[in-house]
């Protein structure tokens, strides 16, 4: 389900030209290697909670940014729309393990 999400929040930066490829996504959105995506699929993996919370936070900054310079609206909503995906994400993954314990 995670995938899922990093998944909309690259094909809508790359709807707006923001990034051009999965690995400026995965180094300049989330931090991690250049291959990061490209080996979570490989090996049919799932994000981990850190990743996604850089890319809320990133996702958040930009957002808030935008709007607080009243500039780009719809992309300011979906920025933070998009944000908020992942902090659910990262809520349902965290109950999750914790609930197992």
């Amino acid at each position: 389900m995670e995938k899922a999400v990093l998944n909309e929040v690259f094909e809508y930066l790359k709807e707006i030209k923001v990034v051009n490829s999965e690995s400026e996504f995965s180094t300049d959105w989330l931090c991690r290697s250049e291959s990061y995506i490209r080996c979570l699929r490989f090996k049919q993996a799932q994000p981990s909670i850190g990743t996604l919370a850089i890319c809320a936070s990133k996702l958040s900054h930009y957002g808030n940014t935008l709007k607080a310079e009243k500039k780009h609206d719809r992309i300011s909503n979906q920025l933070l729309q998009l944000s908020a995906a992942c902090n659910r994400q990262i809520n349902y993954e965290s109950r999750e393990q914790w609930m197992e314990k």
